[in-house]
């Protein structure tokens, strides 16, 4: 008995999609993230627009100025954003200018995640050791020189 062979099956003119690799997300939904975590920054400094810190008894005093007299980095932080909020940048940069570096390194950051979410790329901040010491010493000498006399234009 012959055997007629069979003609070999016609190439599919899409390859199958890989199992592995999930469908790409909407753009709603790549955004949702970045749009949360902003409202919950303007969130917060609405409301330490709202409720002076320089008025006392809204907010608990720092725990290291209040035992040791030692202004910390973070010491004139709510200061800084309620006058941010409110507009005011010289009295910010005077209540703590590493507070306001920060607000910009923030929205610097903020902006290039949204540009990568736009366009799919996931956002990684991978910082190398070396940049976190430097971070750490930068506050760390902020802390230092705004507790001594001849930096005391860095208090708040």
């Amino acid at each position: 008995m012959d055997t007629v062979p069979q003609p070999a099956p016609a190439p599919s003119p899409r390859p199958s999609p890989d199992p592995a690799r999930p469908a790409p997300a909407s753009l709603a939904r790549r955004l949702a993230v970045p749009a949360v975590t902003m409202a919950g920054v303007l969130a917060a400094f609405a409301y330490v627009g709202t409720v002076d810190p320089n008025e006392p008894g809204h907010y608990p005093a720092c725990p290291l100025l209040r035992l040791t007299g030692i202004l910390c980095p973070g010491c004139g932080g709510l200061r800084s954003a309620h006058a941010v909020a409110t507009g005011d940048l010289a009295a910010a940069l005077g209540a703590n200018a590493m507070a306001v570096a920060g607000y910009g390194v923030f929205a610097v950051l903020w902006a290039v995640w949204v540009v990568r979410a736009t366009r799919g790329v996931p956002m990684r901040i991978a910082l190398r050791p070396a940049w976190w010491w430097g971070i750490g010493a930068a506050a760390a000498v902020f802390s230092v020189v705004r507790n001594l006399p001849f930096g005391s234009a860095l208090a708040p």
